[in-house]
């Protein structure tokens, strides 16, 4: 398995389901973590919104340690964490405990927020977010590629990132944004919905800018008919939220769906080599997919379509 969040990694997104409780979803998150790592996936991401926001988590950080403990093999990330809700500090230290814990096996991606709930939730100002954001992304590149400064240096776990950093990619959907990822030594990762044309744009503008970190793409998959009505309804949760800029390169749902395991291989690689990202990251869930359905598209992507990504990718 590739090293975390690296160019030719596939891994796959893990979402809480609807209709379990708390500890029935921790049980299952960690069941379909070590399914994806025993079918191929390179590691596993978890994402973060707040206030019981469907099928999302309020600590996927915390969440990919659980995830790690219970997959044989392979890495996790929370990816994306919203990092303005958070000290850039704090962030530093617990993800590289977390690395001391699962070496070579950890990485993070960060991203600045857009629901109001998320920031309201935690009593967090809205004002300044890019500017809070790109400062905080500042710090924790720095940090967990080994060049923590002050006070934060002193920390055993994070100056063992001199020796063995910790990736970080940064969510990005604009021209300043890639940049400022290049500019800190930090990769890519795009949201599943914006067309993979428009990421091949920024992604040429990051590598032009010196960026040499993995750049990486999201999209949705499924082996047989999909659940089309709660795929629909999620890009509609999507959209009441996004900004117009961000959904004005939106040409759909971007869902490489088929009943032949090899046409769903083709459409992902398809997209990867437009977007020309060099890593891909899976999603199976959207709100209202039954775990049982979940985890068979996990093992049926990795043991019918994973394999032809690799080969036509490679």
């Amino acid at each position: 398995m590739t090293p975390p969040l690296a160019a030719g990694s596939i891994s796959l997104r893990l979402y809480p389901h609807e209709g379990l409780d708390a500890t029935a979803t921790v049980d299952e998150l960690r069941a379909q973590a070590a399914l994806g790592a025993g079918h191929g996936f390179d590691g596993v991401m978890t994402s973060e919104h707040h206030g019981g926001f469907g099928g999302y988590l309020p600590n996927p950080l915390q969440v990919a340690g659980w995830l790690l403990d219970a997959m044989p093999a392979g890495w996790a990330a929370p990816c994306p964490i919203l990092l303005p809700l958070r000290p850039p500090a704090l962030v530093v230290e617990e993800i590289a405990w977390l690395a001391a814990r699962f070496p070579g096996r950890v990485g993070i991606g960060v991203a600045a927020g857009a629901l109001e709930d998320d920031f309201a939730v935690m009593d967090a100002p809205m004002d300044g977010l890019a500017a809070r954001f790109a400062a905080g992304l500042e710090v924790l590149a720095a940090a967990l590629a080994g060049r923590a400064t002050g006070i934060l240096a002193g920390d055993r776990a994070v100056a063992a990132c001199a020796e063995h950093p910790v990736p970080v990619v940064s969510a990005a959907m604009g021209f300043t944004a890639v940049r400022r990822a290049a500019r800190v030594g930090a990769g890519l990762l795009f949201d599943s919905l914006t067309a993979p044309a428009r990421c091949g744009e920024l992604v040429d503008a990051y590598r032009d800018a010196g960026g040499t970190g993995p750049c990486i793409l999201i999209r949705r998959a499924w082996v047989g008919p999909p659940p089309r009505g709660a795929i629909d309804r999620q890009v509609d949760v999507y959209r009441s939220y996004s900004s117009s800029a961000a959904m004005s390169h939106w040409e759909g749902d971007e869902l490489a769906s088929s009943t032949d395991p090899d046409e769903v291989s083709g459409r992902l690689a398809a997209q990867v080599e437009t977007a020309r990202c060099d890593a891909l990251n899976v999603r199976v869930h959207v709100p209202g997919v039954f775990p049982a359905d979940a985890r068979e598209q996990i093992a049926a992507l990795g043991a019918e379509v994973l394999p032809r990504v690799r080969a036509r990718l490679a």
